[in-house]
């Protein structure tokens, strides 16, 4: 599951960045901020995952 959470978070920060993109090029402040919130949101979740990520390996590391 980790694999596909990981996945879905770093599509969220692509569309973010499209978003943020369409948003400037066309002049449309609310669709560039909507952009930067997906980014942003995506990229919290990314960190979620690395920490659990990084839990499980010490756990791994220490009870073997």
């Amino acid at each position: 599951m980790s694999f596909l959470d990981k996945l879905k978070n770093k599509t969220q920060q692509a569309m973010g960045r499209g978003k943020e993109e369409a948003g400037r090029q066309s002049g449309d402040p609310r669709l560039e901020s909507e952009g930067r919130r997906d980014r942003a949101a995506g990229g919290a979740k990314q960190v979620g995952e690395k920490a659990k990520d990084a839990v499980k390996e010490t756990r791994r590391t220490f009870d073997s």
